[in-house]
């Protein structure tokens, strides 16, 4: 049968497939539309499952939020290059997956990828996007916040995202501590938070360097909580200096504005992710030496 430029075209605007691709298919399939796109579905899986071991580091994080301001969704996808973070088509993606987390408040990841997006899962439409941009491509992890005050959010370009519940004052407020999260990325709101676990490796280092000192026992005791404490207030959020005010606390400005943090998530894009170091023109010539 021949392939006519007619069946190319209506195969591309259903698949979103590169024109090549899609001849191939349709020659592959005799010509049969239906064939043809379940044939780009699986050669586009059997990709997706070839880049899936490759680093996905860069990327966006996304929010969304409810237009009562009772609900907020954050989200962080990630890709391999800084060029594709910036993709219409990635950005799209990204953008549909936080309102499909504002709209559905799926359990857990699982849960979301199996959630329906474009007449598709969210994996599968994930698995479409690997086959035509050409790079891993994954949901990483998103937040779901219920606001029960004064909703705060704050978007560092697309890299870091925070969002804020402020239980009294004012927008201004949430906002202007939803960017000092951002900034100093506080572990937790205060020191009663703080993972016991956390506290006692800390305290074996400071012993460990304090009983280097030759110091009596008493002296170090009152070094090593001088330090804990000194490590909980440079942790925790209440104990921060304010990013635009470094002369006051967090602590004092919540109580001078007669505020509570009530809580906070903070995503940032490609955080905890270990990088693989590449030197480009070593690869470029790996590759010529190959061929």
């Amino acid at each position: 049968m021949s392939i006519t430029a007619s069946m190319v075209k209506e195969l591309r605007e259903r698949t979103g497939a590169g024109m090549m691709e899609c001849k191939k298919a349709l020659v592959e399939t005799g010509g049969d539309i239906e064939a043809a796109i379940e044939f780009l579905r699986k050669s586009g899986q059997a990709k997706a499952d070839k880049k899936a071991g490759r680093t996905a580091a860069e990327g966006r994080v996304v929010i969304r939020t409810s237009a009562d301001g009772k609900k907020a969704a954050m989200v962080e996808v990630n890709c391999e290059t800084d060029f594709v973070a910036s993709d219409d088509n990635f950005t799209r993606f990204a953008e549909a997956v936080a309102q499909l987390v504002l709209e559905n408040q799926p359990s857990d990841l699982d849960n979301l990828l199996a959630a329906p997006l474009d007449d598709d899962s969210v994996e599968e439409v994930r698995k479409g996007l690997v086959a035509k941009i050409g790079e891993n491509i994954t949901v990483r992890r998103f937040e779901l916040l219920d606001i029960s005050g004064v909703p705060g959010q704050y978007l560092h370009g697309n890299r870091i995202g925070v969002l804020v519940d402020l239980e009294g004052g004012s927008a201004e407020l949430a906002k202007d501590i939803a960017m000092h999260v951002a900034a100093s990325k506080p572990v937790c709101v205060s020191a009663e938070q703080v993972d016991p676990e956390l506290i006692e490796k800390e305290k074996a280092i400071f012993r460990a360097q304090a009983e280097e000192s030759g110091k009596p026992a008493e002296i170090i005791e009152k070094m090593i909580s001088g330090r804990v404490n000194k490590f909980l207030k440079e942790i925790t959020l209440l104990g921060q200096p304010f990013v635009k005010n470094p002369d006051e606390t967090i602590e004092k400005l919540l109580n001078r504005e007669k505020a509570k943090v009530v809580r906070f998530v903070r995503l940032e894009v490609g955080e905890g992710i270990e990088k693989k170091n590449e030197n480009f023109a070593e690869e470029v010539m790996a590759q010529v030496k190959g061929n």
